[in-house]
């Protein structure tokens, strides 16, 4: 698999097959050392309150073959531009205004 094929996993909804723990892929970690890793995190619960996500080997995903619960970002087109719109997903919750930095 290549790099681009990891990313694509992300908004996918997966589960571990050696624990049975499910979710949506929202992050992929790569290794320096050579694992490669997703953060799943699993639907509120039925309190309506947030779940801990885990993270899982690729190696031990079950993917659930269904449509991806986002778009994934355009990580290729370069860094993220601030005031972007939404519908982008160009940049994230600790944006900052520009000149801030």
């Amino acid at each position: 698999m290549s790099a681009q094929s990891h990313i694509d996993l992300l908004g996918r909804k997966a589960k571990d097959r050696v624990t049975g723990f499910a979710g949506t892929v929202t992050s992929v970690s790569f290794d320096l050392y050579g694992c490669i890793q997703v953060a799943l995190s699993p639907p509120i619960d039925k309190d309506g309150k947030f779940q801990d996500g885990r993270w899982v080997d690729i190696h031990r995903l079950e993917m659930d073959g269904g449509e991806r619960v986002m778009p994934v970002p355009a990580f290729a087109s370069g860094a993220p531009k601030f005031g972007a719109t939404p519908t982008t997903h160009s940049h994230g919750p600790a944006e900052k205004p520009e000149g801030r930095w």
